[in-house]
């Protein structure tokens, strides 16, 4: 080869070399572009769990208003938030039979809060709650012909695992081997699935949204926490578990989950004898009962769980939430005026969508109850006949269910018989 021809190919083979240079960084700064600006991930971790924090880069606002609820504060260490102990360890108790230097985290805080203590790498409920309505100490245990899961374990409420009870739903990717969770409380992967690939390559793609989902799997994911069941596979690694192990947001809930059963005409720990809610953490169970869930209404349609500056994450206050489809003159709608529709004033408890159709009828502490979402009206007469608790003498608390009766078959709009039958 002549010194020429060696020249030209010297060039060639230095151009292509820069060439290939340039793809090669093209690529190695697309793959750069992610949410915390991280290398593409290696094959065994692209559907790592990484924790709510690596999303924040790309989705801070959302971020933001997620840290400030309950969701996202469930579960706290003292020692790192001293102010989330709200009980009054100051004044002696019998029932307190711990100190706070004891507690590893406390659990709740709207109505009620309970302590963990920390075993080995387990947690342990503590014996003593405190109520945050009536600022009062209670105590705590689990009796038996209550919770399904209480015949598996111990009679001593310490000696029983938060792990296969509680935790699954109040973290992140609990590990039933090794007890060991990506983060506590309801990060962003408890409901849109592990995040790894999303945070390296973020597409609409390789992340869950409940919005992309089915009316079913959609609403699976507030589900899966907000109902009382078991796993259909229990024990797992010798353990019995309250929680659906092995779901993960986009599946099927059903094939992990078995909701509580009940009988129709029993009142039992968990029903009232229609099947409605009897206790907290059932607004589940009451939803797949209801109309709204039978014509695709999606929880998100009423709540943000990244927040929002309503109550139980309302998107919107008060009546205006279920005016949105419930107006007067939408096809869902009474067709008449709420205060025609309720036979109360416009500014009176009587008149609140919720006080009618959502009673605070499942206990979750003493007399404290939360809010059916079957969204029945319970007619007086089914207090008669079954004891469930009906709204009108709920509030009118000096009347009699006749009274409340025969105040609405007065009501042009109401049929008697519809109220007698139920």
């Amino acid at each position: 080869m002549s010194g020429e021809s060696r020249a030209r190919v010297a060039i060639f083979d230095f151009s292509m070399a820069i060439r290939h240079l340039a793809f090669i960084l093209a690529l190695a700064a697309a793959g750069a572009v992610g949410c915390t600006r991280a290398q593409p991930p290696r094959p065994e971790t692209a559907n790592a769990f990484v924790g709510s924090k690596a999303c924040r880069d790309c989705h801070q606002a959302t971020y933001d208003r997620w840290q400030t609820t309950l969701m996202a504060n469930v579960v706290k260490d003292p020692k790192q938030h001293p102010e989330a102990i709200l009980a009054d360890f100051a004044t002696p108790n019998p029932l307190v039979t711990f100190k706070p230097e004891d507690v590893a985290f406390t659990y709740g805080s709207k109505w009620k809060q309970r302590y963990w203590k920390k075993q080995g790498d387990d947690y342990f409920v503590l014996p003593a709650q405190w109520d945050v309505r009536h600022k009062m100490w209670r105590a705590y245990h689990v009796q038996p012909n209550t919770d399904w899961w209480v015949e598996h374990y111990p009679e001593e409420q310490e000696a029983r695992p938060t792990g296969p009870l509680c935790d699954g739903c109040h973290s992140v990717n609990y590990d039933v081997k090794t007890h060991a969770v990506t983060e506590w409380n309801v990060g962003c992967e408890r409901c849109h699935g592990a995040g790894g690939t999303h945070v390296a390559h973020p597409t609409k793609a390789n992340i869950v949204n409940p919005a992309s989902l089915d009316d079913v799997r959609a609403n699976d994911v507030c589900i899966q926490c907000h109902s009382q069941g078991r796993p259909r596979t229990n024990p797992i690694e010798g353990r019995y578990y309250d929680w659906p192990v092995g779901y993960q947001p986009g599946d099927r809930l059903s094939t992990t989950w078995d909701l509580e059963e009940h009988r129709l005409g029993e009142k039992t720990f968990t029903h009232w004898a229609d099947a409605s809610a009897h206790k907290n953490r059932m607004q589940g169970n009451d939803y797949v009962q209801s109309r709204m869930y039978e014509k695709g209404v999606r929880c998100y349609a009423c709540h943000d769980s990244h927040g929002t500056n309503q109550d139980a994450l309302l998107k919107l206050p008060g009546n205006q939430m279920c005016l949105q489809c419930h107006g007067p003159q939408r096809q869902a709608g009474p067709g008449v005026t709420p205060e025609a529709h309720s036979h109360h004033g416009a500014t009176s408890e009587g008149n609140k969508c919720v006080a009618c159709h959502m009673p605070l009828n499942a206990q979750t502490i003493a007399d404290v109850s939360v809010r059916s979402h079957t969204f029945n009206f319970v007619s007086p007469s089914m207090t008669d006949k079954y004891g469930i608790p009906n709204p009108c003498t709920s509030c009118h608390k000096d009347k009699t269910t006749r009274w409340a009766l025969d105040a609405i078959n007065q009501w042009s709009n109401v049929s008697p018989w519809r109220m007698t039958a139920q």
